[in-house]
């Protein structure tokens, strides 16, 4: 439902291993090489959407979210400290590990490449984004708790769905528009 989000393949239940106790596959419509700030703030509110999921179904939270907190949590990370995305601290690299050759000292030097000030302005911009789409998943899932139900009753009784079953669940919900439509209407 988010505009210019990855189109979902495949929802599963199925545990997959050790760690996954299920997934949503989905994949880009186009191979990019360049993303902008709107397109990585709707992956955070992507990965963040189970969690929100857990709180509004179960009023409670587990352990299943982890990785999706630390996928979304590197993702708010890299734009604040690699892309320069905050407004906060502006248009500043704090990737470390990026001096040139000809610069390096030969020293090894376990400080950081800046003052702990810094790296509290930083870790606030990097919970500020992940609060800001963790609210915006959440008004989004609120708003869709009847589809969000239905297709969770699909998935107890099949234990996978296709992405074509998820467009046609969004389709029909309420007189919601299907995943494209949301996106032209966007543009």
């Amino acid at each position: 439902m988010l505009p210019g989000g990855e189109t979902v393949h495949k929802i599963s239940i199925i545990p997959r291993g050790i760690s996954a106790l299920g997934y949503t596959l989905q994949v880009p419509t186009e191979e990019r090489f360049l993303m902008m700030k709107a397109e990585l703030e709707n992956k955070i509110a992507t990965l963040l959407g189970g969690r929100v999921a857990e709180k509004l179904i179960f009023y409670d939270l587990s352990t299943g979210a982890s990785n999706d907190l630390l996928k979304a949590t590197d993702i708010a990370k890299s734009m604040v400290k690699a892309y320069g995305m905050s407004e906060q601290l502006g248009q500043v690299s704090f990737k470390e590990g990026r001096q040139t050759v000809f610069l390096q000292t030969g020293q090894s030097s376990d400080s950081s490449e800046y003052s702990e000030a810094t790296a509290r302005e930083i870790d606030v911009a990097v919970r500020r984004i992940i609060e800001t789409q963790y609210v915006r998943a959440t008004n989004l899932l609120t708003a869709h708790l009847t589809l969000l139900r239905d297709a969770a009753q699909l998935l107890l009784r099949k234990e996978t769905m296709s992405g074509e079953e998820l467009e046609a669940m969004l389709y029909h919900s309420n007189g919601q528009a299907s995943h494209k439509e949301i996106q032209a209407a966007a543009v």
